[in-house]
């Protein structure tokens, strides 16, 4: 009868050693941001107030958790060459997997619709732009800092859309550098003559590909760990 390749027993314990490992400081870091005054400040400071700042918090434990019981099934299953374990961690690492490949159908059928929104909502928040309220403030300081970075002002009319408020974020749009017709006077300033909204839509499609490809690489690493359990499993079985 065929034993049990000590190669692959113990390629599978280390594959999930760092699978644990990662499982451990993702569920670490989450649980020190939900409980830590530090780590409150940090959510509460940042982002929406009108939005739970815990729920991605609340996720990232959920992760992390899954990631654990995973690990450990898989480096107890391999050592102790339990059949049951190995039977659970491959399971749970075939139901991740599908999830992964269902998120990534969706999103592709829904590729479209979500440009769409994010055209449509880009073009809603322009009038925030010009509003002197204490509405909108935090999208008019996020995008002050993104014309300064990416050479560019306004988002559909360019200058223009900052109303009244253009004397306040006129150097964020400012251009030194007149090179091909990139800059033109508004106000008796020479501002961007590239608007902001083109650039949004390309850095959030950039995003996604990263994404994309880290899911990719995800889905690679996680047949090689199904495929590993599997043969470990028929190896343990015909002992």
């Amino acid at each position: 009868m065929a034993g049990v390749s000590g190669c692959i027993k113990y390629s599978m314990f280390i594959f999930n050693f760092f699978f644990w490992v990662c499982g451990t400081l993702i569920l670490a870091l989450a649980i020190w941001i939900r409980v830590s005054e530090d780590g409150k400040e940090i959510l509460t400071s940042s982002g929406d107030s009108s939005a739970n700042p815990f729920v991605a918090v609340n996720i990232l434990i959920a992760v992390g958790s899954i990631i654990m019981v995973l690990g450990f099934l898989g480096c107890c299953g391999a050592v102790k060459e339990s059949r049951c374990m190995l039977l659970l961690f491959f399971i749970g690492l075939l139901l991740i997997l599908l999830l992964q490949v269902a998120a990534g159908i969706l999103g592709a059928a829904f590729k479209s619709e979500s440009s769409r929104i994010l055209n449509e909502t880009l073009y809603a928040d322009v009038k925030l732009l010009s509003e002197t309220s204490d509405n909108g403030k935090e999208f008019r300081e996020a995008l002050t800092l993104f014309q300064k970075e990416f050479q560019c002002c306004g988002l559909v009319k360019g200058a223009a859309d900052w109303g009244n408020n253009f004397q306040q974020i006129s150097q964020s749009c400012k251009c030194t550098n007149n090179v091909q017709n990139s800059c033109i006077q508004y106000e008796s300033t020479f501002v961007y003559n590239q608007t902001c909204l083109s650039l949004i839509k390309d850095l959030v499609e950039k995003h996604i590909i990263i994404v994309i490809a880290i899911a990719f690489g995800l889905a690679v690493i996680e047949i090689l760990g199904l495929v590993f359990s599997m043969v470990l499993y028929c190896q343990i079985g015909s002992k």
